[in-house]
């Protein structure tokens, strides 16, 4: 079907999906930025303020330090674990298919997916008990094993703790969809690698790799955005301390709004900081543009494939 009915079969067929964005993505998100010329409190009352909540962004003397906590925080977790572990554990279980069994892959695979299907609040709780500052945490319980003191891990590695508590979770993600692409790569090319003598970690380096540009690509991505909007466990962990050690820029416009029994409510404050967050996420959005290359991912090969 073809000209004015083709065109409207297909309007018609991508109606209903673009009814659910225009009404849970277009208009929240058009609300929200205008919200944030506001003074809304409480009362939920929308006197335009103007760039008032944008001007006292440049005079919250906190926001520098919650700033650089969001960099580390999101950064650390996505290179250290989200994309770098996540790598490895898809390369050693993709190893371990080839080597041994396909069972005893899909079962390291689910064991590394069981804190992505845990409850956030029983995922934090466990990690409570395991970081206690008392000899009943699981750490502190093998250092007095060994005799040495309690640590407490909480007020003493911060920042540490939210990176791993998070990562944890964030690699598991990235290992399903590694592992995925790492196995639907033509053998052939590890095949004629291998004749040539490449030994595996070279064919991981010229082949494997390069071959993950648009899985990478997505990881980071996806994943840089994730980390920039979430603070569920850091909440449950640290609460964001201590002295605001811990607390990123989702935590502290979360806090603004409804934070705590004596939350200020400043909705429309809040609602400035989120924006300033959107902002972010197009800047890291558009930094992995370029850096990945994606035009050059998504031009026609210059060879016909027939």
């Amino acid at each position: 079907m073809t000209g004015k009915k083709g065109r409207l079969c297909v309007f018609l067929l991508l109606l209903p999906a673009l009814l659910i964005i225009v009404a849970f993505y277009l208009v929240p998100g058009l609300l929200t930025g205008a919200m944030s010329f506001t003074d809304m409190n409480h009362r939920l009352v929308w006197n335009f303020a103007g760039w008032k909540n944008y001007g006292q962004l440049l005079k919250d003397t906190l926001l520098n330090r919650v700033f650089w906590n969001t960099v580390v925080y999101v950064f650390g977790t996505l290179l250290i674990f989200n994309v770098t572990f996540g790598l490895v554990l898809a390369l050693a279980t993709a190893y371990i298919s080839e080597r041994h069994s396909e069972q005893v892959s899909l079962f390291f695979r689910a064991l590394w997916l069981l804190p992505r299907f845990t409850p956030p609040i029983v995922y934090g709780v466990i990690w409570l008990w395991i970081l206690d500052p008392t000899r009943n945490g699981l750490l502190n319980g093998v250092l007095d094993y060994f005799g040495h003191s309690p640590v407490s891990w909480l007020s003493q590695f911060p920042r540490a703790v939210i990176i791993i508590t998070n990562g944890m979770i964030g690699a598991s993600f990235g290992m399903i969809l590694f592992y995925s692409a790492i196995r639907s790569i033509s053998p052939e090319y590890n095949w004629a690698a291998a004749v040539d003598g490449a030994g595996w970690l070279s064919r991981v380096r010229h082949i494997t790799l390069p071959l993950l540009r648009w899985q990478l690509l997505f990881v980071a991505a996806y994943q840089t955005l994730s980390l920039l909007t979430s603070y569920e466990y850091i909440l449950i962990l640290t609460g964001g301390g201590p002295f605001y050690r811990t607390t990123v820029w989702s935590l502290y416009a979360y806090n603004q709004a409804f934070g705590g029994y004596y939350a200020a409510y400043n909705f429309g404050y809040a609602t400035a900081l989120t924006m300033v967050l959107v902002l972010f996420s197009l800047i890291a959005s558009i930094i992995y543009w370029r850096v990945f290359r994606l035009r050059e991912m998504m031009a026609e090969p210059k060879i016909e494939v027939m």
